[in-house]
């Protein structure tokens, strides 16, 4: 429980809490370079769409709806979060851009 409020407040932090002093392009001159929150709009958009088809595959094996929504949640927010890092770590990369 600890460790995800912890995951949340680096998101948060990342997004929200910059030093306002740095230049505008902060997070490089590539114009290539994304900024978090599009990290996260991006992860957001992707995961429900994952999360649907999660749910109705969950459904289907199980066939308890319940259970298939239990699993569905669980599944959204593990993978939101474990999708932002990886954009980020991405973004470092420069093999590809």
């Amino acid at each position: 429980m600890f460790a995800t409020l912890n995951n949340y407040r680096m998101i948060f932090d990342q997004i929200f809490i910059s030093d306002k002093n740095k230049p505008a392009d902060n997070y490089g001159k590539s114009k290539s370079s994304e900024k978090p929150v599009r990290s996260v709009v991006k992860a957001i958009s992707w995961r429900v769409v994952g999360t649907i088809d999660t749910i109705i595959i969950s459904w289907f094996i199980t066939g308890q709806i319940a259970l298939a929504l239990s699993i569905g949640t669980i599944e959204l927010v593990t993978k939101m979060i474990l999708y932002f890092f990886h954009e980020r770590v991405w973004n470092i990369i420069k093999w590809g851009k």
